[in-house]
């Protein structure tokens, strides 16, 4: 309100003039503000900084200080991100990789994070995954049990070998295939067209 009661559009005082922003301390908020909600890794935070015109120099002196005092480490979100996403989502390593390098972090830490992955409790996921889709799919023909049950897998990342394998233990309850069922699982029967 002004002086005489009336709302003014003009701010109070003479803050036209203020000098502007020091884009260091803009970088640094927006940075901070972005940390608060989540990890975040330096390529985001850069592609970040690039979108609100803050300008690269700054952007990476910014960067750089959050690197030495820790509060922006892609090795350490890399390895989080690896053992949540394997966790609570049953990703495989192939898909894992992919979001890790998606989000910008140096192929040496995405290597490094799934190091750390036991190939057993990759194997381990892809059966609770396949689990899970083969009771949805109980009373199903077998061929659409196998279909489905490998379509979520894929889904998930999980090769060839690995899907082929839980398929026949989940859906099929054969512990080792023999060669004739891996044969069968390699030559999937004739697509039957309709007139």
């Amino acid at each position: 309100m002004s002086a005489g009661g009336r709302w003014s559009r003009e701010p109070p005082g003479d803050q036209r003039d203020d000098p502007p922003a020091d884009p260091e301390q803009v970088a640094r908020t927006i940075v901070l503000r972005r940390l608060d909600v989540a990890p975040r890794t330096r390529a985001q935070l850069a592609t970040t900084l690039r979108g609100r015109n803050v300008p690269d120099d700054v952007a990476g002196a910014v960067l750089d200080r959050f690197e030495e005092v820790g509060l922006v480490d892609d090795r350490l979100f890399a390895a989080m991100w690896v053992e949540s996403r394997q966790r609570t989502r049953g990703l495989s390593s192939r898909a894992l990789r992919a979001e890790l390098r998606a989000r910008g972090v140096d192929e040496q830490h995405i290597t490094e994070a799934l190091a750390a992955l036991d190939p057993e409790s990759e194997l381990t996921a892809a059966r609770a995954i396949a689990a899970r889709k083969a009771r949805s799919t109980a009373g199903l023909p077998v061929a659409t049990q196998i279909r489905r049950v490998s379509g979520a897998l894929a889904r998930k990342g999980y090769g060839a070998s690995v899907t082929s394998q839980v398929v026949l233990e989940v859906v099929l309850g054969v512990d080792e295939p023999s060669a004739d069922e891996v044969q069968e699982q390699a030559d999937p029967p004739p697509l039957r067209l309709r007139a």
